[in-house]
């Protein structure tokens, strides 16, 4: 990867565009990146990540977003960066502008652009940059890709951060094996653990499980056999469990069955025994039987002859009413006939009751003829109705005019009143509205007074703020005077004391034979002698170096004073010389007399829409108001047509009614008489043909009871019999004859009678010897199926037992496998001597990989001193794998990391840093890294150390690799002519190239 370009727009201290020409830099081989503190060094490798990530790098990675923008920036220039550079033979140009707030178009206010992102690719053949993606996530994969490096692998690698390899030097195991985690992924190795230890927990599990379930099989087949089985006292992962429980179930099987031929043979006892009780129970139920049935016989035919004087009065009466059977039908005609002339007669008697007296002994050829009158007359009415149902509608339309009139003259009167009050109601909120109009107007001038209030209280607040700030400003600035001149004054001080000794330091060169280098000459008899306090070359470049370094901060100082004045002086223009408390009273004045216009301004909408409200009602009112006139005067025309009809039809009707209250009156009146006269003369008829037949009865009746050989007709109704008399005396006669034959042919039978002839049987002895026999059959059978019971559990339990203790076999073979490698690879194993872990092993070859390239460097830049090795001894109690010491080939020890001084430590954490990325660049698949960047630590070197260090970082260059140093040390800028400086000011930094 090789940076060329970069542009820089509206980021962090960055005001305005500035650009890197990173292929002019990279000439050189070395390059420096210097500036002031706080002027932006960092954030060219921040715009750097950002470019290629989307993210700055370490604890700034928060910064992301609008918190990027440079607040130096105007308003409407948008924060962007882009960066070209040349990754695995692509030359590509990677934009990026985070979220920005912009100014609205149109309007006031601000919105927000989303984020955007572009990656182009140039054209070999012909230059041209064509787009290749504008998605985020897209961009990000493409560039991970091509680098092979995640985020925080690149800025480990590519931007040397040194104060993360100097802790890393000092850090225990844990934190070195966190670093190393992060960089070369080895979270891979770290899943391999988990899940090894998750599939020994869940192997653990299945077992236990497995050996639970055979337990409690075991303590099944225990509680079937009925404490016959001893179970030795075992536990969920004993290797014994399993032939202890099948040996146990073998024995309980044995005995269960030989319990169960025991049951067998019992049953077969107890069943022969119940056999014979049944049968003598058999034959002394049936003689009992036979000889009550005897007894029973005799009796029943002593209870007949009591009952045989009944019985022949029960025949007699039979014969009787079979007799008067022939006179039955001619009874039930008499009688219908005679309620027939009853019912008839009555009916004609109510129908006359509603005749007038003049129709009371008209026959009933007379009352039909009064009938057909009376519907004759009935008939002419209809037309009277038709007149009479049109009233009625005349007299509803009359009272709807009515009400209508009233209606109307009630909206008359009510326009009337509301428009009468017109003109006061539509002033008074004209008024309301020219008031909140006035009221808006003097709102937005107490805004305005209002701003101006605030500005000059934040101002004040400023100012106030800056007066101390400017006080301790001036002191840190007076004390960095005296500082610098105190400096300056040693500096010379030794200068001169070293001019005083130039010529023992000029001496201490010479020899015989070389000509002197102030007078030529070839012998030197007397040389100068160093006195006692001579100061040496170095002493004084150290002195002149802490002379620069004090004007500088006396320099930083001033220039931190010159600003906080100035913004002080523009504090105090804008606030005054009011305080801050007169100020702050001016602006809550303001805020409650704004706050009141505002309240009055507030109801300029709501008098506007009563306004528009009251103006609509008058509307409303008045289209009202003259719609009621024009229907009054259409009501007047019609009331008269209705009055002259009326006075038509009241004629009419009067002619028709007669004395009746109304027609429909008449005709109910005629309608009723037309049915009375119709009903009379039809129950007249009825009556004169149920007297005839009545008569015609009565002869038939007498002449069937002289036939039948009754003397009158009543004393054959007296001997017949109804249905239930009847039915109950037949059934009297048929129970007699079948109880008399059935004593007779009980007591015909031979084996009754024979039974009547033995002694009594003893039915009680008998049941109780059955009832013996078959309780001991019960519990047999009982205790014979509990025993197969017994036998076909155990033998299923057992059968579950031996599957499981075979199906836990590879279960266990599985678990003691996964338990072994969990246990290896977490290093709590006793074959991992060094416990350690996987990761750690993983870790501890990259660490020896990084050390051994680290070493190569480091020997260079310690002039063969040191050599950097890995150690995989435990530390204390811990586990072993990350350790690294440093060899001292001055004293032949080998010592640790954290011993080194503060120099050696940073050349170190450098080889280990260069070191580091080449294996680093190997893992991600060869990858060259083109252009690094080393940040800071050259400070702590002296002269000597420093030239082997920049030797080694020129070494890079063959390579091809160019390297920026972000440094404050003032050395480098003499010793490195290709130089990216940061300058800052009141307006934001500036980047500015030399020697290129």
């Amino acid at each position: 990867m090789r940076l060329h370009r970069l542009d820089i727009t509206a980021f962090g201290p960055f005001g305005t565009t500035q650009s890197v020409d990173f292929d002019a830099l990279s000439a050189a081989g070395l390059f420096l990146l210097h500036g002031p503190t706080g002027a932006g060094k960092t954030s060219v490798l921040d715009a750097v990540c950002y470019a290629l990530y989307g993210s700055v790098p370490g604890a700034r990675q928060g910064g992301q977003g609008t918190t990027l923008r440079s607040d130096h920036a105007a308003p409407a220039t948008r924060t962007s960066v882009t960066l070209e550079l040349t990754v695995a033979g692509r030359r590509l140009k990677v934009t990026r502008q985070p979220p920005w707030e912009r100014p609205k178009k149109r309007g006031a206010g601000t919105t927000v652009d989303k984020a955007q992102t572009w990656l182009r690719e140039r054209d070999a053949a012909t230059g041209a940059w064509k787009d290749l993606s504008r998605s985020h996530q897209e961009i990000g994969e493409e560039v991970t890709q091509l680098l092979g490096m995640s985020r925080e692998q690149f800025c480990q690698v590519v931007l040397l951060p040194q104060g993360d390899f100097a802790r890393f030097l000092r850090a225990d195991a844990e934190a070195r094996g966190k670093l190393l985690g992060r960089l070369f992924d080895t979270r891979r190795f770290a899943e391999v653990e988990k899940r090894l230890a998750d599939r020994r927990r869940a192997a653990e599990a299945r077992v236990r499980e497995g050996d639970d379930e055979l337990l409690a099989d075991a303590h099944r087949m225990q509680q079937a056999a009925g404490g016959a089985m001893e179970l030795p006292e075992l536990s969920s992962g004993e290797p014994g469990l399993a032939d202890a429980v099948l040996t146990a179930a073998a024995v309980a099987r044995s005995t269960a069955r030989e319990q169960l031929t025991t049951a067998h043979c019992r049953l077969t006892t107890a069943e022969s025994v119940r056999a014979g009780a049944g049968r003598a129970l058999d034959e002394a139920r049936e003689r009992h039987r036979l000889q009550r049935r005897f007894a029973e016989a005799r009796e029943r035919a002593e209870r007949l002859r009591e009952r045989s004087g009944a019985h022949e009065e029960d025949q007699a009466r039979m014969h009787r009413a079979r007799k008067a059977e022939t006179v039955a039908a001619a009874l039930g005609l008499r009688d219908s006939a005679d309620a027939e002339h009853r019912s008839a007669a009555a009916a004609e008697e109510r129908a006359r009751a509603l005749l007038p007296a003049s129709l009371a002994d008209a026959g009933p050829d007379g009352l039909a003829a009064a009938a057909r009158r009376a519907a004759e007359e009935l008939g002419g009415l209809e037309s009277a109705r038709r007149a009479e149902r049109r009233l009625t509608e005349l007299l509803d339309e009359r009272a709807g005019l009515d009400r209508q009139e009233r209606a109307d003259e009630e909206v008359r009167e009510d326009a009337e009143a509301w428009l009468a009050d017109w003109e006061t109601t539509r002033t008074a909120l004209q008024d309301r509205i020219a008031t909140a109009q006035q009221a808006v107007t003097r709102a937005g001038e107490l805004a305005a007074r209002r701003d101006t209030a605030r500005h000059r209280l934040e101002a004040a607040r400023t100012r106030d703020r800056l007066t101390r700030d400017a006080e301790a400003a001036a002191e840190q600035a007076g004390a960095a005077r005296e500082q610098a001149l105190a400096a300056r004054q040693h500096w010379l001080d030794l200068k001169e004391q070293r001019l005083s000794g130039i010529a023992a330091e000029l001496a201490a060169g010479l020899t015989d034979g070389v000509p002197c280098a102030v007078c030529g000459a070839t012998e030197h008899p007397a040389p100068a002698r160093r006195v006692a306090g001579h100061v040496d070359r170095e002493t004084e470049e150290r002195a002149l170096a802490d002379h620069q370094n004090a004007e500088d901060r006396r320099a930083e100082a001033d220039r931190r004073l010159a600003a906080v004045r100035e913004e002080l002086a523009a504090a105090g223009a804008g606030a005054g010389d009011a305080p801050a408390e007169q100020l702050a009273r001016e602006l809550d004045e303001a805020e409650r007399e704004y706050a009141r216009a505002r309240e009055a301004a507030s109801a300029l909408h709501a008098a506007q829409e009563q306004l528009r409200a009251a103006e609509r009602e008058h509307e409303l009112r008045t289209a009202a108001q003259r719609d009621a006139a024009v229907r009054a005067a259409a009501r007047v025309g019609h009331r008269e047509r209705l009055d002259l009809e009326r006075a038509s039809l009241d004629r009419e009707l009067a002619q028709a009614r007669g004395d009746a209250p109304s027609v429909a009156a008449r005709a109910r009146q005629l309608e009723r008489e037309a049915a009375q006269l119709t009903d009379a003369a039809d129950a007249a008829r009825t009556a004169e043909e149920a007297a005839r037949r009545l008569k015609d009865a009565d002869a038939r009746l007498a002449d069937a009871a002289f036939r039948a050989g009754f003397d009158t007709p009543r004393a054959a109704a007296d001997a017949l019999l109804d249905d239930d008399a009847h039915r109950q005396l037949q059934r009297r006669l048929d129970a007699w004859h079948d109880e008399e034959a059935a004593v007779r042919a009980v007591l015909a039978e031979p084996g009754t009678a024979a039974a009547a002839q033995q002694p009594a049987a003893d039915l009680p002895a008998a049941q109780q010897a059955a009832e013996a026999a078959d309780r001991a059959v019960r519990e047999a059978a009982s205790a014979r199926d509990a025993a197969a019971r017994r036998c076909a559990e155990l033998d299923r339990l057992s059968a579950r037992a031996a599957a499981s203790v075979r199906r836990l076999g590879p279960l266990r073979e599985e678990y003691d496998r996964v338990a072994r490698m969990a246990a290896l690879t977490a290093g709590t194993s006793a074959e991992n001597e060094r416990r350690m872990r996987l990761e750690s092993y993983v870790l501890a070859a990259r660490l020896e990989q990084v050390a051994a390239a680290a070493t190569v460097r480091l020997r260079r830049m310690s002039s063969g001193r040191y050599t950097l090795v890995h150690s995989d001894d435990r530390a204390g109690r811990g586990r072993s794998g990350l350790g690294l010491h440093v060899v001292d080939a001055w004293t032949g020890r080998e010592r640790d990391t954290a011993t080194l001084s503060g120099g050696e430590t940073f050349f170190a954490s450098l080889a280990l840093a260069l070191g580091l990325a080449d294996v680093v660049t190997d893992e991600a698949g060869g990858v060259r890294l083109d252009t690094l960047f080393i940040d800071e630590g050259f400070g702590s070197l002296d002269d000597q150390t420093l030239d082997e260090v920049l030797d080694v970082l020129d070494s890079l260059r063959e390579r091809d690799r160019s390297v920026g140093i972000v440094s404050h040390v003032p050395d480098l800028r003499r010793r490195i002519h290709a130089q990216l400086e940061v300058e800052k000011d009141r307006s934001g930094s500036r980047l500015r190239q030399r020697g290129t």
